[in-house]
């Protein structure tokens, strides 16, 4: 296994060009590329985290076009997750101009949906989250996930975790663009730190709201 030496501006790069040129010809006459400055550093990357943060999965860099109106056939980012649980961990994403790191849970079941907001409701659990949320928003991440947009049925519509109650998933990601250190060695530590901000986070779902 190569050992991590950065993300280069070539990643970057080359999702700029494949932005204008998304189509199977150009895919193939730099795939060489892709390989070498995208798929090699982050699975270089992910090795070296993996004893703190658990084994990651690179995506497919193939769109799912069944079903989509839009044919065009790859993706214009590389992301990789590392699942603590289905559905549930660390991610990270290179596109045309910007890094993204993120964490938290997409996937959700009527199941695993009815356990979360149970535990927001509950007042220990629930301020818990809310302390967490808070916390990782000082830091300067987003907080994402798909919401509804009114509290749900059955909970009051002036509860005092409303905003977190309406969340069907919960994410938090920040994007750092192209920081110097992002092509040096000091990139993993760098990525390390953000996610170890985003691990109580990863950890409240693990515990209160798993798949």
């Amino acid at each position: 296994m190569d050992t991590f030496k950065g993300i280069q501006a070539a990643a970057f790069r080359f999702y700029e060009d494949l932005e204008e040129n998304n189509n199977r010809e150009w895919w193939l006459e730099h795939k060489a590329t892709y390989d070498a400055e995208v798929r090699e550093p982050l699975t270089a990357l992910l090795s070296e985290l993996e004893p703190q943060f658990g084994p990651a999965k690179i995506f497919r860099p193939n769109r799912d076009i069944r079903f989509s109106q839009d044919k065009s056939p790859y993706k214009t980012a590389q992301g990789a997750f590392a699942a603590t649980q289905e559905g549930v961990g660390f991610y990270i994403q290179i596109s045309a101009d910007t890094l993204l790191i993120g964490g938290g849970y997409h996937s959700h079941t009527p199941a695993q949906l009815a356990r979360f907001r149970a535990a927001v409701d509950a007042p220990s659990s629930g301020e818990q989250l809310q302390r967490i949320v808070d916390a990782v928003a000082a830091a300067g991440f987003a907080i994402e996930g798909e919401k509804l947009k009114t509290v749900p049925r059955g909970f009051d519509k002036d509860h005092p975790r409303a905003e977190l109650l309406k969340h069907k998933s919960l994410s938090a990601g920040v994007e750092v663009g192209q920081p110097d250190w992002l092509s040096s060695a000091a990139a993993k530590d760098e990525i390390a730190a953000r996610w170890e901000e985003l691990r109580p986070l990863v950890e409240w779902v693990s515990e209160h709201a798993a798949p």
